[in-house]
């Protein structure tokens, strides 16, 4: 599932992941996606911030000395386990025969080809355990497809002057849309609209279009429009925007870094 088409659920996921509530398979799976989509990052990390402003209302607790203890036999686990290793990398290695390098080559195929299996049936259970194979093949192939093709390659978070997080932005290669999804409470005049701006450097803003009412919208956007642009903002103007030659003629009241994901 694309959660960029489903903004309501991709909310509530990231609220419950950065909560601690969304546990076993379902986090690994937001984990996951979250590695995959920089829309889901951004979300994860907003509700993130969110909760952790919750921490500031509460009196500091400190910890049990046992909580103390269980650290640091983990911090000498761990520096145990990192000497084992250099010793074992600091032994001189003896070339196999290449026959034996054959056989090496075959099981390494062959374990591959288990762990394929392996992640098939692993992906099959996750969908809940359709009734025939037929359904889990046509499962399989539209995941696939899905997963080969382009996905969002710029995401921003619009913040006011405050920090405080206004507007999720993301880009859309496959649809050439960007995806915008309020997550503020700003209310805007009747008389007044929100227009998104791409702050190019050393060049003249360009309108990307104007906000709608609603929590979520998606813009029609192309790679030439979102390609070397740092900065993304948001200004107040009158009814319906105004013209992208002249810029912005109202404040500008949220801005944010626009980055690219990386390969």
């Amino acid at each position: 599932m694309n959660l960029n088409q489903h903004p309501e659920l991709l909310q509530k996921l990231a609220a419950s992941y950065a909560l601690g509530t969304l546990r076993g398979g379902a986090r690994r799976r937001f984990e996951t996606l979250a590695r995959e989509h920089p829309a889901v990052r951004a979300a994860a990390l907003l509700w993130q911030s969110h909760w952790a402003g919750l921490t500031e209302l509460q009196a500091p607790e400190q910890p049990p000395a046992a909580v103390w203890t269980r650290i640091a036999n983990l911090v000498q686990a761990e520096r145990a386990a990192l000497q084992h290793q250099s010793h074992q990398r600091a032994r001189p290695a003896q070339a196999a025969p290449w026959w034996q390098r054959i056989g090496l080559w075959q099981g390494a195929a062959a374990m591959g080809a288990f762990a394929t299996a392996a992640a098939v049936v692993v992906a099959l259970q996750a969908t809940g355990g359709l009734r025939d194979s037929s359904q889990q093949i046509a499962s399989l192939q539209v995941e696939l497809a899905e997963r080969a093709a382009p996905q969002s390659t710029y995401v921003a978070v619009l913040r006011d002057e405050k920090a405080a997080a206004a507007l999720l932005v993301t880009f859309d290669a496959r649809d050439q849309q960007l995806q915008l999804q309020r997550v503020g409470g700003f209310e805007v005049p009747d008389d007044r609209s929100l227009q998104l701006w791409a702050l190019p450097a050393g060049g003249k803003p360009r309108s990307l279009g104007v906000l709608a009412d609603g929590r979520s919208q998606a813009l029609p956007a192309t790679p030439g429009e979102v390609q070397g642009v740092p900065m993304l903002a948001i200004s107040l103007e009158p009814k319906g925007g105004v013209p992208s030659e002249g810029g912005p003629t109202g404040p500008v009241l949220f801005t944010g870094e626009w980055i690219q994901k990386s390969a």
